[in-house]
């Protein structure tokens, strides 16, 4: 019989020993958070695992969640990568051994990890280098494969962030419970899981870095209603408001949150104001709650939308598109469904349909899916109205890499009574008193 536990702190040595004998690329050295797991056989250690943070971006992986990038970047903890596994024992000695302690360690991990941590992960990935191994003992206890990776590392000793390695590896990955890929790219997340629905992953825009430098440029054209005794500038924090928003936070606290996990160089870049902080050095201060809080208590919002919409306007094409998906019958017989430009209303693809509802391949929402399936909807917003108000068209939207917007009518009991509670007790940005 298998059991599966962490290791003591005094078995630590052992467990290094051990790995470094029996892997082939020895001991593990791992940063971050770290779980060392040891497979006991009728009480003899017959397996080791090593477990930690998962990679920042795999293409792959994301798709195969349905995850945009700021998405991504807040629920970044709740995917656990298998960073090493080792067999105590020769090849082909136990044939069923490697298969039994993944599926073990699969049903058991949520739980040890949340008595280390804090939380339950929901995901769990590893590489597999095809020239030791074909991956056939993760395939057997019913991991997923996801292709090759392209064959680059992380690196902070050069200027590019990522380099070549020129040994790509296979990407397996293994939901640690049926609805993982759900939750991670759903509205909300298992009570379980919240402690890891903050990433400390830094530095994630949501425009490119000269984009955002832009957007300030435009923000510091709004006039200032507060005194003058100020520590931010009113460009800086109206740009900061809005990329917060634009980065999916729905509220000042999120903003807040946000706006502390710029790196120092994106800071400068919008004029962060300089402090000196003991121990030497400079360091740049994000706004505080009230800070946001007094300016937009003051703030005229019809002036900021003015100059804020300008500058969408001028740089339309370079913003995330707007996309509409809708279908058009004539008599309910014939129609056409269509995925379009919301401003200019170009179809980027149509396909026909036969009738609006129903259960056919032909019906507009069986079409819409399918529609979904073959485009690229990259850096794009799909809008849509409660037909197409379903799990299936909103999740293939998500695949192809764009974010849906759909309408949800009373028909739709249980999924507006969870979108009431979503929003309930939250207040638009520059609520008034009646």
């Amino acid at each position: 019989m298998l059991i599966i536990r962490k290791i003591r702190k005094d078995e630590l040595k052992q467990f290094k020993k051990l790995e470094g004998e029996y892997h082939y690329m020895g001991e593990t050295r791992s940063g971050g958070d770290t779980l060392r797991l040891v497979i006991e056989e009728d009480g003899v250690w017959a397996a080791l695992m090593v477990w930690g943070s998962a990679c920042y971006r795999l293409k792959d992986r994301d798709a195969y969640i349905g995850w945009c990038p700021t998405l991504r970047a807040r629920r970044q903890k709740l995917v656990v990568q298998n960073r090493r596994f080792t067999i105590l024992s020769k090849p082909g000695e136990k044939p069923n051994l490697a298969s039994q302690a993944l599926a073990l360690a699969a049903r058991e991990l949520p739980a040890l990890w949340r008595a280390d941590f804090g939380y339950e992960p929901l995901l769990a990935e590893t590489f597999c280098d095809r020239e030791v191994s074909a991956g056939t003992c993760y395939r057997a206890a019913g991991w997923t494969p996801l292709g090759m990776t392209k064959g680059y590392s992380r690196s902070r000793q050069t200027s590019d962030f990522y380099v070549p390695n020129e040994h790509p590896k296979a990407l397996w990955v293994k939901p640690l419970r049926p609805d993982a890929c759900l939750a991670l790219s759903g509205t909300s997340l298992p009570p379980e899981c919240l402690g890891g629905a903050d990433s400390d992953a830094y530095g994630v825009l949501p425009l490119t870095q000269p984009m955002a430098e832009s957007l300030h440029e435009a923000l510091c054209g709004v006039a200032d209603p507060r005194k003058r005794n100020r520590q931010f500038h009113i460009g800086t924090m109206l740009t900061l408001l809005t990329l917060g928003v634009m980065a999916g936070h729905k509220d000042l606290k999120g903003i807040v949150r946000y706006c502390g996990k710029l790196t120092q160089k994106q800071r400068v870049a919008l004029a962060l104001p300089r402090f000196d902080r003991k121990g030497g050095g400079n360091y740049r201060k994000t706004p505080s709650y009230t800070a946001f809080y007094s300016l937009l208590g003051q703030l005229d919002p019809d002036k900021f939308a003015s100059v804020l919409g300008e500058w969408i306007r001028a740089h339309e094409g370079s913003l995330p598109r707007q996309l509409a998906l809708d279908g058009k019958f004539v008599r309910d017989v014939a129609g056409m469904v269509s995925l379009s430009d919301a401003v200019s209303g170009v179809p980027l693809a149509m396909a026909s349909a036969s009738q609006k509802e129903g259960e056919g391949e032909k019906c507009e929402m069986r079409v819409a899916v399918n529609l979904i399936k073959v485009s690229d909807l990259s850096n794009a917003i799909v809008s849509a109205d409660a037909l197409h108000c379903q799990q299936e068209a909103v999740r293939e939207i998500l695949m192809s890499g764009g974010e849906a917007l759909v309408q949800v009518k009373a028909n739709q009991k249980s999924v507006l009574s969870a979108c009431e509670a979503v929003a309930q007790g939250r207040t638009p940005f520059f609520a008034r008193e009646p």
